[in-house]
C-alpha cells in the first residue's frame, strides 16, 4: 500500500507533499550520505522508506542530514524488531568510519541511492 504523505512542519507550519511513499513497515539500520566517501549519518527507524524522504526533503533545516546534505540512502540492515535494531545501531555508531565504509562497500559498492530499492510493495 502506498500513501501520498503530507507533513506540517511544527515550527514553519508549512505542508509539504512528500509523493508516493511504501506504507511498509520496515525496521531497518540505515547510513545516508552526501556523496560517495562523503559525510555519513546512522539512524534506526521503524518505518525506513518514510524517514528516508524525510531526510530527503529536508525538513527540518537545522538537522545534520540537512546540514551536511545527506540525502542518498547507501546502505540499510533490517531487523525483526526495534530492540535488536537500536542495539545495532549502536554497535554502527561505536564503530570506525572505516567500518562504515566497509558496510557500505559491501552492500553497495557503487554508492547508489537505494531509496527506490525500498520504496517497493
Amino acid at each position: 500500500m502506498y500513501l501520498v504523505c503530507v507533513a506540517v512542519h511544527h515550527r514553519l507550519r508549512h505542508t509539504y507533499v512528500f509523493g508516493s511513499v511504501s506504507m511498509r513497515k520496515i525496521i531497518a539500520v540505515y547510513i545516508m550520505a552526501n556523496y560517495r566517501n562523503g559525510t555519513l549519518y546512522t539512524g534506526v527507524t521503524a518505518h525506513l522508506a518514510q524517514r528516508v524522504l524525510i531526510h530527503k526533503m529536508k525538513l527540518n533545516k537545522k538537522s545534520f542530514t540537512a546540514l551536511y546534505q545527506c540525502t542518498m540512502l547507501v546502505f540499510y540492515e533490517v531487523h525483526t524488531s526495534i530492540k535488536q535494531a537500536i542495539i545495532r545501531e549502536k554497535n554502527i555508531k561505536a564503530g570506525s568510519r572505516q567500518e562504515k565504509l566497509v558496510l557500505i562497500e559491501t552492500m553497495n559498492p557503487a554508492w547508489r541511492d537505494l531509496f527506490d530499492e525500498i520504496n517497493v510493495f
